[in-house]
C-alpha cells in the first residue's frame, strides 16, 4: 500500500504542530492538558498518524520524512512540558491561597472567652514554689547530670552493690549493667555532688526528674519528678529536721496540717523516717470516717523520707563527721501535687491535655 503523502507533508505537519501549539496553550488546567496531550502526542494524533506512514517510504524521502516528523514532536513535547510546569505552579499558588491563615485573626480574638489558652505545667510551678520557699529560708538550688555514674547514685550514699534497687528491674542502665552509668534513680547523687563542691555550712534543695521502671498507671510512672533537701552545719539535729518539714507542709497545704515521723530505713541516713501528712479529707477522724479513699482510713498519708545523714556519707564527701552533721529530706513532686490538688490519676500529669493544665495558669 502506498503511503499517503498528504499526512507527510511538510504543510500538514506544520499545521498539525501549530493547532497543538495553540490547544496547549490554551489549556487552562492540567485535566486540559491532559486531553491536549491525548489528541496532539497520542497513538492517534496527527503527527502519530503520519509517523506510521514513513515506513513506506525509500531513500532520502524517508530520512526527509523522518527528521520532519522528529522535530515536529520535539516541538510538542516541549511545549507540553513547559505548560505542565505552568500549571502545576499555578495550582499550588491558589492551593496555598485557599489555605492561607490569618494569624492576625487569634491575636484580634485573644481577649474572648472561647480562645483557650496555654498554661505552666503544675509540675513546674510547684517545683518553683518549693524552690522558693527554701531559698527564704537561705538555701541554694543544686542541679546535677540526669545520666548518672553509678558511684554518684548508688556508693557515694552508702548503698551496698547486692541491694535490691541497683538490679535492672528497678534501674535504667544506660547499655547495659557493665556500663557504670544509669539513669538517676533518685536526686540524691545530687547532694554527694553539692558537699563534695562545697564546705560546710550547706543547705541546698534539689528539685528534679529521675527515672525507674515502673509501668505508667494511676499511681505510678516510669518518670517522674522529686524534691530533695540537704542540710550539713554544726549541731543540727532531727528536731531542725522537723520543724523545716512543717514549715514546707504549711507552705503546700496551709496552716494547720499535722506531720509525723515513722521509724524506717534508709542506707543514706540513719536516724531514718518516713513522713506522714494527717488525711486532708477525714483529718484522721477514721472511726467517724471509716471509707476514706484518700488514706485508706489510716488517718495518715505517706508524703516522703527523710532522716539524719548517715556519718559514712559525710566522710564519703571529705566533711569530719564529729564536726558536723546534717539531714536531708526527699518527696515526690506529683505526689505533693495530687495531695495538693485533689488529683487522682497519674496520667493527667503525663498528657499534655490543656484541659488539665490550664486549670493552674500561668503560676505567676
Amino acid at each position: 500500500m502506498s503511503p499517503d503523502s498528504n499526512l507527510l507533508s511538510e504543510e500538514t505537519i506544520s499545521q498539525a504542530v501549530a493547532q497543538a501549539l495553540k490547544e496547549i496553550q490554551l489549556a487552562k488546567n492540567l485535566e486540559e492538558l491532559k486531553n491536549v496531550r491525548l489528541n496532539h502526542a497520542g497513538e492517534k494524533s496527527p503527527i502519530a498518524l503520519a509517523n506510521r506512514e514513513i515506513g513506506s517510504l525509500e531513500g532520502t524521502a524517508k530520512a526527509d520524512a523522518g527528521k520532519r516528523i522528529g522535530e515536529a514532536r520535539n516541538k510538542v513535547k516541549i511545549a507540553l512540558d513547559d505548560r505542565t510546569v505552568e500549571l502545576q505552579n499555578e495550582r499550588e499558588d491558589s492551593i496555598l491561597i485557599a489555605e492561607k491563615v490569618d494569624v492576625t485573626q487569634v491575636l484580634a480574638n485573644a481577649n474572648s472567652s472561647s480562645l483557650m489558652v496555654g498554661a505552666r505545667h503544675p509540675l513546674t510551678t510547684i517545683a518553683e514554689h518549693i524552690s522558693d520557699v527554701f531559698i527564704a529560708m537561705g538555701y541554694e538550688v543544686a542541679e546535677g547530670p540526669e545520666a548518672e555514674s553509678e558511684w554518684f547514685n548508688f556508693d557515694s550514699l552508702n548503698i551496698s552493690e547486692d541491694h535490691p534497687s541497683r538490679s535492672s528491674s528497678d534501674t535504667f542502665y544506660v547499655e547495659s549493667m557493665d556500663s557504670g552509668i544509669v539513669m538517676r534513680t533518685q536526686t540524691s547523687p545530687v547532694q554527694m555532688r553539692a558537699m563534695l563542691e562545697r564546705k560546710p555550712p550547706i543547705y541546698v534543695i534539689v528539685p528534679g526528674k529521675v527515672f525507674r521502671t515502673d509501668e505508667l498507671d494511676a499511681t505510678h510512672t516510669p518518670v517522674f519528678h522529686q524534691v530533695e533537701g540537704l542540710a550539713v552545719d554544726k549541731n543540727l539535729t532531727m528536731a531542725d529536721l522537723k520543724g523545716t518539714l512543717d514549715h514546707l507542709a504549711q507552705s503546700m497545704f496551709g496552716t494547720g496540717i499535722e506531720t509525723r515521723f515513722r521509724p524506717s530505713y534508709f542506707p543514706f541516713t540513719e536516724p531514718s523516717a518516713e513522713l506522714d501528712l494527717k488525711c486532708f479529707v477525714c483529718k484522721g477522724e477514721t472511726k467517724k470516717r471509716k471509707d476514706c479513699k484518700t488514706c485508706r482510713s489510716e488517718g495518715w498519708i505517706e508524703w516522703g523520707g527523710c532522716g539524719m545523714v548517715n556519718p559514712n556519707v559525710l566522710e564519703t564527701a571529705g566533711i569530719d563527721s564529729s564536726k558536723y552533721s546534717g539531714f536531708a529530706f526527699g518527696m515526690g513532686l506529683e505526689r505533693t501535687l495530687m495531695f495538693r490538688y485533689g488529683i487522682t490519676d497519674m496520667h493527667d500529669l503525663v498528657e499534655a491535655d490543656i484541659r488539665f493544665t490550664a486549670r493552674f495558669g500561668l503560676g505567676l
